[in-house]
This record gives structure tokens, C-alpha cells and sequence, in this order.
């Protein structure tokens, strides 16, 4: 059974490809960091570039599953979502006890 109570940690990686693919992150991401940072029940979201400025390291917080489920809905219908989303990513999502 799966706790729904916990923190919800998202932990990984987003894989550009491309240069162009870079300057799509670097376009869209203030404003999705401005928006999801300001949901109910986010307690950190940081998106930072890594050494290699192809990926990016990525790490959210939030207080319950609810939160995570509003704020991965939310970004599904996001400017971010449809700029980005050809972009892989490789996440692993948690619940803390």
C-alpha cells in the first residue's frame, strides 16, 4: 500500500540534446519555477544547471501526494510543459515517511 500521507520528493534529471534545447529550458524556466514555487504544498523546487550545460538537476519538494499530483497536473497543461516536453527527463519520484 502506498503512503499518500508523506512528502513527495521528485529527484533526477532533465537531458537536453541540443543547444537549441538549452535556450528552450533558459526561456521557460523562471516563469515555471515562479508558478510552481507558489502552489499550495510546494515546499522546494530548484531546476539548476549541472557542469555538463546539457543537463539539468532537478529537485522538488512537496508536503503530501496531493500537492505532487495538483502541481504534475498543473504543469501538464503549462506554457512550460509544451515548450519542453520533447526534452527527456529521468526522474525518480519518492514518498518520505
Amino acid at each position: 500500500m502506498t503512503n499518500r500521507t508523506g512528502a513527495v520528493r521528485l529527484s533526477g534529471f532533465l537531458r537536453c540534446a541540443s543547444v537549441e534545447d538549452i535556450q528552450l529550458v533558459e526561456t521557460h524556466l523562471p516563469e515555471h519555477l515562479r508558478l510552481t514555487r507558489a502552489e499550495p504544498g510546494c515546499i522546494s523546487f530548484d531546476v539548476t544547471q549541472t557542469d555538463d550545460p546539457l543537463i539539468w538537476r532537478v529537485e522538488e519538494l512537496f508536503v503530501d501526494r496531493a500537492a505532487f499530483d495538483f502541481h504534475q497536473q498543473r504543469t501538464r497543461a503549462s506554457e512550460w510543459f509544451a515548450a519542453t516536453s520533447a526534452i527527456p527527463r529521468d526522474y525518480e519520484v519518492t514518498t518520505l515517511a
